[in-house]
């Protein structure tokens, strides 16, 4: 039971990131800031072999940051 939990909550956490790297590669944004987004995304991915929970809510407050316009700044990591 546990494990089927598991792998639906790996399942949902998937599905979303692969629809912010979509919307990653759509935005309107310079290459450099569109890099530095997709990286953070593949922390993200990392991350979540190791702690799913935290993943999920790194990715939550990803997408936060996106949906009200705040994105990284240039030159920075």
């Amino acid at each position: 039971m546990e494990r089927e939990r598991q792998l639906t909550l790996y399942a949902s956490l998937a599905a979303r990131l692969k629809q912010a790297h979509t919307r990653v590669a759509g935005l309107q944004v310079s290459e450099e800031i569109r890099v530095q987004l997709s990286r953070k995304l593949l922390v993200i991915t990392a991350a979540a072999k190791h702690d799913l929970a935290g993943a999920a809510r790194r990715l939550d407050a990803l997408m936060k940051d996106l949906d009200e316009g705040r994105f990284p700044d240039q030159g920075s990591s």
